[in-house]
């Protein structure tokens, strides 16, 4: 499914559908450090129900499961759903089709919402009371993100720079280590109890950031399959000339916890 905003990436469409293979393939990239953080705030654990919208590939509910939470999982593409579906067998996920803003689980069905790299893209105004109905009293909402730094990263840099010279319009360069931004409305039915902000390293091999790159909304959800080729055989190449053929790269991770109010 198509999406056009106009914050993002100058309003070109995009399309997380596209990306789905990849997506599935290269883009189960959290550190164990990121799934502890968030047991150890006691969100998503063993008697919980947690709904994760925005899941692509079902990342975050298919590595968290095994911590005994009950996980339901909702994404805008069907094809993302397909494949967390497939990657999520014998799990007892459950996952739906659904735009997050027309999300409609009854009252109180949940004590955590989570959010993975998606908050950005949701209509607040909409979204926001429905996931305050959703939640159960002092139920919480996790927002949570990851991302390279490409300003302290030589690697992650060279391949940003290579995705706008395909993709100028792309607005999802330049990461620098900051919170995650809350919009205003949530203010009303929801406090701020933590947020928390560090680095870590991700290990990946030439093709396994390759992937990764790929299945980023500036290439693989964006551009034609013309461009994709182009930009996959001179990202390739540009990898042999400055990377070994195993790596690090350097990324931030960041998390906001939300608190139902009343």
């Amino acid at each position: 499914m198509k999406i056009i905003n106009k914050n993002i990436d100058g309003g070109k469409s995009f399309d997380w559908g596209r990306t789905s293979d990849d997506y599935a393939r290269f883009r189960d990239i959290y550190p164990q450090e990121f799934y502890e953080r968030i047991i150890n705030r006691g969100l998503c654990i063993k008697g919980q129900k947690v709904l994760d919208i925005g899941t692509g590939t079902g990342v975050i509910p298919r590595n968290m499961a095994c911590y005994g939470a009950k996980w339901t999982g909702t994404d805008i593409s069907e094809n993302q759903i397909k494949q967390a579906k497939l990657l999520s067998k014998d799990m007892n996920i459950e996952y739906h089709v659904i735009p997050a803003e027309k999300i409609n689980f009854p009252d109180s069905s949940f004590d955590v919402i989570t959010a993975c790299q998606c908050f950005w893209y949701f209509d607040h105004t909409v979204l926001m009371p429905k996931l305050f109905r959703m939640l159960k009293p002092n139920g919480r909402i996790l927002v949570l993100y990851m991302a390279w730094l490409p300003f302290k990263d030589k690697i992650a840099n060279a391949s940003e720079k290579l995705v706008l010279k395909y993709n100028p319009e792309w607005s999802g360069g330049g990461e620098t280590m900051h919170p995650i931004f809350i919009p205003e409305c949530y203010s009303e039915n929801f406090e701020l109890v933590s947020h928390e902000e560090y680095q870590l390293s991700v290990h990946f091999t030439r093709e396994s950031w390759n992937g990764r790159m790929k299945a980023c909304r500036g290439v693989g959800a964006s551009l034609s399959e013309q461009d994709i080729a182009s930009w996959e055989k001179e990202h390739m190449n540009l990898l042999s000339e400055i990377a070994s053929d195993e790596f690090d790269i350097l990324h931030y991770a960041a998390t906001a916890e939300l608190k139902r109010k009343f």
